[in-house]
């Protein structure tokens, strides 16, 4: 079984940490949210990036759930992982 890619593997944004962009644009809510840690597969909410603010998403920085929800499931990376997930796939947290 391959490695589940995480949003920031994917989108290339460079907010993970140590990425290249997280001088000018901060460390990635999504990359450190440890809640939501294993759903989906992924790291902290890396697999779960539509449902955490603060995401950059088409160079802008993304507001809340109901904020982003609707252009999220047009996503390339919210549809491969709702893909790869198949009938185990996590819209949200219920923490």
């Amino acid at each position: 079984m391959s490695k589940k890619l995480n949003c920031w593997d994917v989108m290339n944004c460079g907010r993970e940490p140590g990425g290249c962009k997280t001088k000018d644009l901060g460390v990635c809510t999504a990359s450190i949210e440890m809640y939501n840690d294993g759903i989906n597969g992924g790291k902290n909410s890396g697999r779960l990036c539509w449902s955490v603010a603060g995401t950059l998403c088409d160079g802008k920085i993304q507001g809340t759930f109901a904020d982003k929800w609707k252009p999220c499931r047009q996503c390339k990376f919210y549809k491969s992982v709702c893909a790869e997930e198949g009938s185990n796939f996590q819209i949200f947290s219920i923490v």
